[in-house]
């Protein structure tokens, strides 16, 4: 898949210096993908027919209904709703009077599945989907993308990007599968090589930065600087698994 190229937010989120642009980026689309269903959108044809479909998952409808717009989030989850119990109603009656077998006799992967266990599998699948964790994914995908484009034909950035501290270790799997495909020879070297050493270096300085934090707590050291250890913890959490908590790393 070939994505066009947003250069300007992926320099201003390497600008912020924080613990990862992608984070930054996909907290600042969640913002305003938020918004922008329970607004004018929220009546538009394509979207409702889209949130029909495939509805929010839990994390989003908490940040929808924090949004104190129930009207409009009424609205959406009402037509949702209906398709939802059109589509589960023949399911429901499959699963009542189809055959059911014991589980030592069903195979993996959908093969040979008996009435319970299909039912099962759908009603999964219909809770499992999310508009919004869908538009997000693609375009942290778009963004990730714009990033190697830009290490691979502006200097400027390349230096940037080595002198930062790389990104969290979600998106660094991202970045490495997403180079394989979209660098070559001594440009895919380099890149794995400076991701690497920014992403080594930030670990090492956020362990040191969350000993100091834990040993603040020692009343020895009341007196001692706390130096770059405020906020460690939740720097180090987002590093470990992409943003979640503390302040949000894109400014508002």
């Amino acid at each position: 898949m070939r994505y066009h190229l947003d250069t300007i937010p992926v320099w201003d989120a390497v600008k912020l210096e924080g613990e990862c642009p992608l984070c930054a980026l996909r907290r600042h689309n969640e913002v305003i993908d938020v918004d922008r269903y329970l607004g004018a959108s929220v009546m538009e044809p394509d979207t409702r027919i889209q949130v029909n479909a495939l509805g929010f998952c839990p994390r989003h409808q908490e940040l929808l209904y924090k949004q104190q717009n129930r009207l409009g989030h009424a609205l959406m989850m009402h037509t949702h709703l209906k398709e939802t119990m059109q589509r589960l109603s023949p399911v429901l009656k499959q699963a009542q009077k189809g055959e059911i077998k014991r589980p030592s006799l069903l195979k993996r992967g959908g093969e040979g599945e008996d009435a319970l266990s299909a039912a099962a599998r759908k009603i999964r699948e219909m809770t499992g989907s999310c508009i919004l964790c869908r538009s997000i994914e693609e375009n942290t995908n778009r963004y990730a993308y714009t990033l190697l484009h830009l290490y691979q034909t502006d200097s400027a950035f390349r230096e940037a990007f080595r002198k930062s501290k790389g990104v969290c270790l979600k998106d660094m799997a991202l970045l490495m599968e997403m180079a394989r495909t979209e660098l070559k020879g001594d440009t895919l070297r380099d890149f794995i090589r400076d991701l690497c050493d920014a992403v080594e270096r930030s670990l090492a300085k956020l362990e040191g930065d969350l000993e100091g934090f834990t040993l603040k707590f020692d009343y020895r050291n009341a007196d001692k600087p706390w130096g770059d250890s405020r906020g460690s913890l939740e720097r180090t959490v987002n590093k470990l698994r992409g943003w979640c908590l503390g302040e949000e790393p894109w400014p508002q």
